[in-house]
């Protein structure tokens, strides 16, 4: 019997499913992956920079084929082992490896904010996309996500974006945009916000920043979210944590 694949190492720059510190941003992440799923419904699926693969695995339960990316060697091999149902490959995002009008659907999520060519990825979506296909993307909004800076507070963001300056970006790539939403609190972790001066998030950082011992009613208080406890509308996107967004190829 073959043995499981150990865990990817938690670097800060993804997030990785099974830690109970990491579960506030895993299930964050997760609820996104649920939320754009109906739109891979027995399609030809390419996600482009796949990290971890349990978010192309998700969509493996709708879509007829998924097709994983990633330039990490670790992460292909990780995938490849994990999760059986995901096709792996290595390559560029900007150079994706793929032909012309292959895939229904390219799915981004928690990536564009990371490359360094962000035109250059949007333009290899439309190329690989066939008529009337979709790019699904998702990333942090920067109002929210670093309120007050241009430059990321994510030393591993390159740059990040509000829903206009995405939306700008699809447009002018040639996309039609389709939906553009904003993923917030639920109600259950409204009040954990409370409970815990004011922001879930920030009660998270400064543990992690002054490198303490997690307090056992916080990490209790994050390991108990579930996808159920975010939720995706399109009123007041500015204000929202994650930017999500659909947009189609003409």
């Amino acid at each position: 019997m073959t043995a499981d694949p150990a865990p990817l190492p938690l670097t800060g720059e993804r997030t990785v499913p099974g830690v109970a510190e990491e579960n506030y941003w895993f299930r964050r992440h997760e609820a996104a992956y649920v939320a754009l799923s109906p739109y891979c419904r027995d399609a030809v699926v390419l996600e482009a920079g796949c990290g971890e693969g349990y978010g192309a695995d998700l969509l493996a339960d709708t879509a007829r084929t998924v097709i994983g990316l990633d330039y990490d060697v670790l992460t292909t091999k990780h995938v490849s082992r994990a999760y059986p149902r995901v096709r792996m490959l290595r390559g560029n995002l900007v150079q994706l490896p793929l032909a012309d009008r292959s895939v229904d659907v390219v799915a981004n999520l928690q990536v564009i904010e990371h490359l360094w060519d962000q035109p250059a990825f949007l333009a290899e979506c439309l190329r690989v996309l066939r008529p009337g296909g979709r790019l699904l993307i998702t990333t942090p909004n920067r109002i929210t996500f670093s309120p007050g800076r241009d430059t990321p507070l994510n030393p591993f963001h390159t740059r990040e974006l509000s829903a206009a300056e995405l939306s700008e970006l699809l447009l002018a790539a040639g996309f039609r945009i389709e939906l553009m939403a904003g993923l917030r609190h639920g109600e259950h972790i409204r009040e954990l916000d409370a409970r815990f001066g004011g922001s879930l998030i920030e009660a998270q950082v400064r543990v992690v920043v002054g490198g303490g011992v997690w307090p056992a009613d916080l990490l209790a208080a994050v390991k108990a979210v579930t996808v159920d406890d975010f939720v995706l509308a399109e009123s007041d996107v500015d204000s929202s944590m994650d930017l999500v967004g659909v947009a189609v190829r003409p």
